[in-house]
């Protein structure tokens, strides 16, 4: 057993067993960007991109419509960015979060984007690798978000190295055109330390799937590879492989593309970004658990697994013994992706139980979640994530627990009752009341069934599935019209003996709040794209 068995153990036990540092506080003063900075970059602007109303979430969520023809140019791949990572739009709102005093002052501006993140620090590096199909020169490119822009780190074609690199039995290996998706640790260590390596991997899923759904409804593939020669892409990118991890590739096939080889094309080339990013902090503190989870998880990376290794950890079927209720058929998602995506918020303690959640908008959020459960690429088709449901106002549903049936799209009730008071009693953190949701669900992951299958890095496709199951809860609430929140703040363990998950093996590793929000918000929005 590797370090990440006990770094997993360590994250459920957290609610009663403090992580190290115990007594950390985070030097807001002297903090990260969120982005990153490469003083003397060139660049380009990305263009403008329409997003055609019959992109709408259902087909963004069935990733199969995917077509193989499809074909990605740099308008749609602008288009995604934008819609996924790009700021587009200053919110403020009178809510219960703790940062709502800083919001008003504009160094400190709350900047809306698409995709949801641990915190709001966005800590995903998106780097452009275009080989020669691109109508641009070939080389290495960093996606400037608050700019919307391609900064360019290093001219010429190395696209062969990232297909070397990802050897063989990767997904999309015979483009020249491909994002590479590093994590920064510093930009989110510096708020939650050794917990830092739990979220970020959260945060890595969540971008993925929202490129997942936005490519989908367009009638184009986004397949992520997860298995790949990490340190030989942290060369090319110029970075410290302690300091940034590199999470995930996603090969583009792309418009007018000529058919390319799958290996030996970059051996020979030894190039390198140099243009460094300039870190802002004056102080950078490492943390010995994020330095072991990076060091667990990168070591052996290049060494795919087989196609079925993932079979024994797939999550369990639903308990046909449990007593059924029944579910509507779920409310139809037929916002553009685009809409939903910039409707996308979280409620932070604005839900309202006098108006009870509509049983098929929770029939909805459910089955929204369970098409985010397989992130697809190199990690084959098994779905990871079962989904619980504790009911609190929905119509037609008993107050109660339950366990979602993905295949009958039906909910079995584990525990009669109102949850309520069990779910504000685990919760940590002040800006939610638990109890005024209409619905907490909450995604389980076999988590040691996953190590045990597939070694360390399993732990990086463990909770990339669960931030592509908030992300799609997320954006499904937003396009029917309710409220969501997502949170680790709570006492995992306590979960464990609620369900009845002690043999399973099952862990609850994040609880996602949906409800109707009070009527008459004071928010304010400044729509900037």
């Amino acid at each position: 057993m590797g370090y990440a068995h006990d770094y997993a153990a360590a994250i459920m036990h957290r609610g009663r067993i403090p992580m190290e540092p115990a007594d950390y506080v985070p030097n807001w003063q002297d903090g990260p960007r969120k982005a990153k900075y490469h003083p003397g970059a060139d660049g380009f602007p990305l263009p403008d991109a329409p997003y055609p109303a019959e992109a709408t979430l259902d087909r963004g969520l069935q990733a199969e419509v995917g077509d193989p023809q499809g074909a990605f140019d740099l308008v749609t791949l602008a288009g995604m960015l934008r819609d996924s990572y790009g700021l587009t739009g200053r919110r403020l709102g009178v809510q219960a979060n703790t940062d709502l005093n800083a919001l008003p002052h504009y160094p400190l501006a709350n900047w809306s984007r698409g995709t949801a993140s641990g915190g709001g620090l966005y800590p995903v590096s998106i780097h452009w690798v275009s080989g020669p199909s691109a109508p641009v020169p070939p080389g290495v490119h960093y996606y400037s978000t608050r700019h919307h822009t391609m900064q360019r780190l290093l001219t010429g074609d190395v696209s062969g190295r990232v297909r070397d690199a990802l050897g063989e039995g990767a997904p999309g290996a015979g483009t020249d055109q491909y994002l590479v998706l590093g994590i920064k640790y510093w930009q989110n260590s510096f708020k939650y330390n050794s917990f830092s390596f739990h979220a970020v991997s959260m945060d890595l899923g969540a971008c993925v799937q929202t490129w997942r759904m936005w490519a989908a409804a367009r009638g184009l593939a986004v397949e992520p590879a997860l298995w790949f020669d990490e340190e030989r892409l942290a060369e090319l990118l110029g970075v410290d492989p302690a300091q940034e991890g590199i999470f995930a590739v996603v090969p583009l096939k792309w418009a007018g593309a000529r058919p390319r080889s799958t290996r030996g094309e970059g051996a020979a080339s030894a190039v390198s970004v140099r243009r460094s990013d300039v870190e802002r902090s004056r102080t950078v503190l490492t943390f010995d658990a994020l330095l072991k989870m990076q060091a667990a998880t990168s070591a052996g990376a290049a060494a795919r697994p087989a196609p079925d290794a993932l079979a024994p950890a797939a999550a369990h079927p639903a308990d046909e013994r449990l007593p059924e209720a029944a579910l509507p058929p779920p409310r139809p998602l037929d916002a553009d992706v685009r809409t939903a995506l910039r409707a996308r918020r979280s409620s932070f303690g604005r839900f309202d139980a006098q108006k009870p959640v509509a049983a098929d908008q929770l029939a909805a959020c459910l089955a929204a979640a369970s098409a985010g459960s397989r992130i697809g690429g190199d990690t084959g088709d098994v779905r990871l994530a079962r989904l619980y449901a504790f009911v609190n106002h929905v119509e037609g549903v008993e107050p109660g627990s339950y366990a979602y049936d993905p295949e009958r799209r039906t909910l079995r009730r584990v525990k009669e009752g109102r949850p309520g008071e069990f779910l504000q009693k685990n919760y940590f953190l002040a800006n939610y009341n638990l109890e005024q949701a209409g619905a907490v669900l909450v995604p389980t992951v076999r988590t040691t069934a996953v190590l045990d299958a597939v070694g360390d890095r399993g732990y990086r496709l463990v909770n990339a599935t669960i931030g592509a199951v908030a992300q799609s809860v997320y954006t499904a609430a937003a396009a029917v019209g309710l409220g969501c929140g997502v949170a680790l703040g709570f006492d995992n363990i306590s979960y464990i003996e609620e369900l009845g998950l002690e043999e399973t093996g099952e862990a609850p590793l994040l609880i996602m709040m949906i409800g109707n929000e009070r009527p008459a918000p004071a928010d304010f929005r400044y729509e900037i794209a």
